[in-house]
């Protein structure tokens, strides 16, 4: 059945001057989601290639540049790199504005996001109170990797409206993947696991789980800006449950 976009724009305006939520405009949406999914593309690999390359300028041995865990670039040269990174994740995840439901979950990755970069990992020889820290930044990280899974299987993935099969797929694939990911994290760490590879366990699952959710916010900003035109116009929101829609022709405009 053909989707009647004309009837969809007029509806979801009405819709949204109804509800007056917070929603932001598409193109600070799409701005936003990118933010987020191209900080979990390249965090994963600037904390190592950072880490090396600091031991090269300095003309110390690079044996090291892996660090155990994503969290445990905070005792390396990658402090900075690993803290600015989670800091700008929470604050884009605290501005982000969609819909209710969405709006409560972004916040919440948010301030998790702040928490794993001010409440640093466990180190070793840890004293008492440096190990109660390292338990708020495992809770905190734990939240945030959940939270973001979420968003991929409930939020990107709407079933209400039209969206390509695979599309919606690879929506879910992420956020089970970053669930299976923080699981087998979790395995690795309690059991010590792989301690002596060079990427050590924690780290790939880490990696891979960022990666996931890298991808998926940055697959929803391109599907969110291809549906739209919101980098260039402002338009309707073919795909998303909640969003505003103020197609620059009016109501009757062709899509």
């Amino acid at each position: 059945m053909i989707h009647d976009w004309r009837a969809e724009r007029t509806r979801r305006r009405d819709s949204f001057d109804a509800r007056n939520d917070t929603i932001q405009d598409e193109r600070s949406v799409t701005v936003l989601r990118l933010g987020v999914g191209v900080i979990g593309i390249v965090l994963p690999l600037a904390l190592p290639l950072g880490n090396w390359l600091f031991a090269e300028l300095r003309g110390l041995s690079t044996a090291e540049f892996w660090p155990a865990s994503m969290s445990g670039a905070y005792y390396t040269s990658t402090r900075n790199i690993l803290v600015g990174s989670l800091c700008a994740l929470g604050v884009f995840l605290v501005c982000y504005r969609f819909d209710r439901r969405d709006d409560r979950w972004s916040t919440a990755a948010g301030v998790c996001a702040l928490g794993v970069a001010l409440f640093p990992t466990t180190p070793a020889n840890a004293t008492t109170f440096q190990t109660t820290i390292g338990a708020l930044h495992l809770v905190f990280a734990g939240l945030l990797f959940f939270v973001l899974a979420m968003f991929c299987v409930h939020s990107f993935r709407d079933p209400h409206y039209e969206q390509r099969r695979w599309v919606g797929r690879g929506y879910l694939a992420a956020g089970v993947a970053i669930l299976a990911l923080l699981l087998l994290a979790v395995v690795a760490g309690v059991t010590h696991f792989g301690t002596d590879w060079t990427v050590r366990p924690v780290y790939l699952c880490e990696w891979l789980a960022t990666w996931a959710f890298g991808a998926a916010w940055t697959g929803a900003a391109f599907e969110l800006a291809s549906a739209t035109g919101a980098l260039g116009r402002s338009a309707a929101l073919p795909h998303q449950s909640g969003a505003r829609a103020v197609p620059a022709d009016g109501p009757t405009a062709n899509p």
